[in-house]
């Protein structure tokens, strides 16, 4: 079925709007594969995500800010995922005795344990996918780091303040 009756619209201004929508369209259906996923391991894909930052720094311990850099989800609330990652005992969170203002986050031994177990079933989330050869998948994955590019420079060019 065409995009635009999908998503109940008669037309688009041209391709690259149409791609975009396209884009978020296609996301909202991989976001709800992903969260129906990894409900059955009791976590969103955001505190996965976290779970997966931290075991690939053990045992160095990070900072929120630092989570925050890494994530998929920029928008997400480092802090609040923490608190709701250590209220599970799936973190370890200590004050940062440099600077006080800072926390240190290291995976605890049931939050490595608990990403085992999910790694063990993660391939079933690339069924998401299968619809692409896997020559599809690379071109998909490099086109939409062609996006990522595009968006960053046009992102800096709007927000740097013009030059008087």
């Amino acid at each position: 079925m065409p995009l635009e009756n999908e998503i109940g619209l008669s037309s688009f201004r041209n391709e690259w709007q149409k791609a975009s929508m396209s884009v978020l369209y296609t996301h909202g259906f991989l976001y709800n594969g992903y969260e129906s996923f990894f409900k059955k391991h009791q976590v969103t894909s955001q505190q996965f995500n976290v779970l997966r930052i931290l075991l690939e720094q053990f045992p160095r311990p990070v900072s929120t800010s630092f989570l925050r850099d890494k994530m998929l989800d920029k928008m997400s609330d480092a802090s609040r995922l923490v608190s709701r990652l250590h209220a599970k005992g799936l973190v370890e969170v200590t004050q940062n005795l440099k600077d006080k203002r800072l926390v240190n986050i290291v995976i605890s031994a049931k939050g490595q344990q608990l990403v085992s177990q999910v790694d063990s079933d993660i391939y079933n989330l690339d069924a998401l996918v299968q619809g692409l050869t896997e020559d599809e998948a690379m071109q998909l994955t490099d086109l939409l780091t062609k996006v990522r590019q595009s968006i960053k420079t046009v992102h800096e060019r709007i927000s740097t303040p013009e030059q008087v």
